[in-house]
């Protein structure tokens, strides 16, 4: 009688844990926090190690050229979202926050899920927050700094 009862025990406990373990699998949605910059990388060298390539950089602000200085160094840079592609899945509550490590300001959007511009500034930290209710690929964008501050939200269907 004791090992009936303790094997019907034993497959209570069983079937909680399976049950537990699966339920992250049915009900994905969750609050899904993601740690973002506003950056901007910079290459800088000599006119002594390479020859300065001129102006010639796309405009839009995404790219900066600085001629060479009186030492002959001169500076290319350009701005990005890091990371640049967010996945998340349907249903997910997002909340964005980014951080601006460079550039005064970027006027920043979200294609289908922040449409209406949001401003990060250098120093601080700016939350948007949205639902995922739609599966897809979604452009995140800044408008300061065109054609290369570009990223993706991937919104994967369940």
């Amino acid at each position: 009688m004791f090992r009936h009862k303790h094997g019907v025990v034993g497959l209570g406990v069983t079937l909680v844990m399976i049950l537990t373990a699966a339920l992250p699998l049915t009900s994905r949605a969750a609050e899904k926090v993601i740690y973002m910059q506003a950056m901007e990388p910079k290459g800088t060298t000599s006119v002594k190690k390479e020859a300065f390539p001129g102006k010639n950089l796309p405009g839009g602000g995404g790219y900066v050229i600085k001629a060479p200085n009186k030492q002959g160094k001169w500076q290319v840079s350009t701005y990005i979202w890091n990371p640049s592609q967010v996945i998340v899945h349907k249903g997910d509550r997002v909340v964005l926050k980014i951080v601006g490590l460079n550039g005064a300001k970027h006027t920043g959007s979200i294609e289908h899920y922040h449409p209406e511009h949001f401003i990060v500034k250098r120093g601080r930290i700016t939350t948007v927050q949205f639902t995922a209710d739609k599966a897809g690929r979604f452009r995140i964008g800044c408008e300061d700094h065109k054609p290369t501050m570009t990223g993706e939200l991937i919104v994967l269907d369940n």
